[in-house]
């Protein structure tokens, strides 16, 4: 696959990208991933009602793994299967939190972007590992964070979930501000370090991939 034309296409939706304050009431919140075998990639979304994180509704999708992992473009190969997850849903989120960057990146295109943008939805990335960006690592306990810059301008949280344990990296998707990223990826939390929504969505793709491996 060229990324020649890749990168092109992210700077087009770039141009797409909003950062600002989310407004409405969040009923349904989601999480999204994908996991991949050799053959296939094996997506879920799950929806749960928001602030009690009690699951209601999930879908998985499957797509043919036609398309080679490539550090930046990563949105492109995994797009389409939440694509088919989020068509089949009968309870629409009113905000996604997903496994991937948001404008943490280096064309402000992350998967939590680009679905955002695909979508017209809100949507947080959470990410496990840093991509872009300079940062401090924040303090040790729950809810610290310390700012993600690129030059001058926030465009992420490094984001401590539970007390002395590896951060996360948040960031705007799409249609929130990085004070939302903190409330709400801290407000999805239970025992563990991932917000609950994804941690489900993770796990069931997880699951159902080993069913084709």
């Amino acid at each position: 696959m060229k990324t020649d034309k890749l990168r092109r296409d992210q700077l087009r939706l770039r141009k797409k990208v909003c950062v600002k304050k989310l407004k409405h009431k969040v009923n349904y919140i989601a999480g999204a991933d994908v996991a991949v075998t050799s053959d296939y990639l094996i997506g879920c979304i799950g929806i749960f009602l928001f602030p009690s994180l009690e699951l209601i509704e999930q879908k998985n999708g499957r797509a043919r793994n036609n398309i080679p992992y490539i550090p930046g473009f990563l949105s492109f190969r995994e797009i389409p299967v939440l694509m088919k997850c989020y068509k089949k849903l009968k309870n629409k989120p009113d905000l996604i939190l997903v496994d991937g960057q948001g404008i943490a990146h280096p064309r402000r295109l992350g998967l939590a972007t680009h679905l955002g943008i695909i979508l017209n939805k809100p949507t947080i990335g959470c990410a496990k590992s840093h991509l872009f960006g300079d940062y401090e690592m924040p303090d040790d306990s729950k809810g610290s964070y310390a700012l993600i810059k690129d030059r001058q301008e926030t465009i992420g949280l490094v984001l401590r979930t539970k007390d002395s344990v590896r951060p996360l990296f948040v960031s705007p998707g799409h249609l929130v501000d990085a004070e939302d990223c903190h409330k709400y990826v801290m407000l999805s939390l239970t025992k563990y370090r991932i917000p609950e929504p994804i941690r489900f969505a993770h796990k069931t793709a997880g699951e159902k991939a080993r069913q084709y491996v």
